[in-house]
C-alpha cells in the first residue's frame, strides 16, 4: 500500500498538546486569518522542528470571529493581501528555523472555495507560487479544481481526507454544528483512517487539532497508518 500521510491542523487553540506535533507527519499552522499570531506561529515552528514534523501553512479567510468558517465577498486584491501577510509571516519565522514551509492548505470556508471555484483557486495558486514558488506541496480535497489548477502549474498534489469527521452516505462531510459532524473516540477515527487509507483515493489523512481527545485521536491514527505500509 502507498504511504498515507497523517497532517494535522496546528495553533488554533490555547494549551494545545505537544503530543500533537509527535504523531503528525506533517502540521499546517495557523496562520493568523482565523487563528493564531506570531506568538502561536512561532512555538508551533519551534514544535514541528522539535518533533521532526513536516512543517506547512494553513491560511484562511481573515475572520477570527467565525473562525474562517463563513465564506467572505472580499474584493480579490484584498483577499490576496491576506493571504500573503499569513504567508509571509509563518514563512519568516520558519525561515529563523531553518525549516523551510513544505506544505499549504486552506482553511475553512476558504479550502471549501477555492477546491470549486476556478477564480479562487487560481488567485490562491498565484499567491502561493510568488511567495513560496513551486517546490511547496498542496494538500485539497481529491478531484478539487485547486489539485488539478495546481498539477498543471507545476505543483506537487495530495488528495486529503479526514480522520475524525462523520460522512454523510453520499460521502460529504457532516457539516458542522450537526449531530456526528465530529468523530471523538480514537477507535472510530482510527477506524475511518483505516478504511480511507485503503481506498486509494488519498495520499493524507487530517486530524483537526482542536478535535475533542485530538491528540489520542492524531495517535491512534498515526498507528494504523504505520501498521498499514509495515
Amino acid at each position: 500500500m502507498a504511504i498515507v500521510t497523517l497532517n494535522i491542523d496546528v495553533g488554533e487553540l490555547a494549551g494545545e498538546p505537544e503530543a500533537l506535533y509527535r504523531s503528525a507527519h506533517v502540521v499546517h499552522v495557523a496562520c493568523g486569518g482565523h487563528a493564531g499570531n506570531r506568538e502561536t506561529m512561532g512555538q508551533a515552528v519551534c514544535s514541528a522542528k522539535r518533533w521532526g514534523a513536516v512543517l506547512g501553512a494553513h491560511p484562511s479567510y481573515p475572520d477570527k470571529a467565525q473562525f474562517g468558517r463563513v465564506s467572505m465577498p472580499l474584493a480579490e486584491s484584498d483577499l490576496a493581501h491576506s493571504l500573503e501577510q499569513q504567508l509571509r509571516t509563518l514563512a519568516e519565522l520558519a525561515q529563523a528555523e531553518s525549516s523551510p514551509l513544505q506544505s499549504v492548505k486552506a482553511h475553512g470556508a476558504l479550502y471549501h472555495d477555492i477546491a470549486r471555484e476556478p477564480r479562487l483557486a487560481n488567485l490562491f495558486l498565484d499567491v502561493i507560487a510568488r511567495l513560496l514558488k513551486t517546490e511547496v506541496t498542496l494538500v485539497g480535497p481529491p478531484h478539487s479544481v485547486l489539485l488539478k489548477l495546481g498539477e498543471a502549474r507545476g505543483f506537487s498534489c495530495k488528495a486529503e481526507g479526514f480522520a475524525d469527521r462523520g460522512k454523510e452516505p453520499s460521502g460529504a462531510l457532516v457539516p458542522r454544528g450537526q449531530p456526528g459532524a465530529l468523530l471523538s473516540d480514537p477507535r472510530l477515527c482510527a477506524l475511518e483512517a483505516q478504511n480511507l487509507a485503503r481506498t486509494g483515493l488519498y495520499q493524507t489523512l487530517c486530524v483537526h487539532g482542536d478535535t475533542p481527545n485530538a491528540a489520542q485521536i492524531a495517535e491512534a491514527v498515526r498507528s494504523v497508518l504505520d501498521a498499514d505500509v509495515s
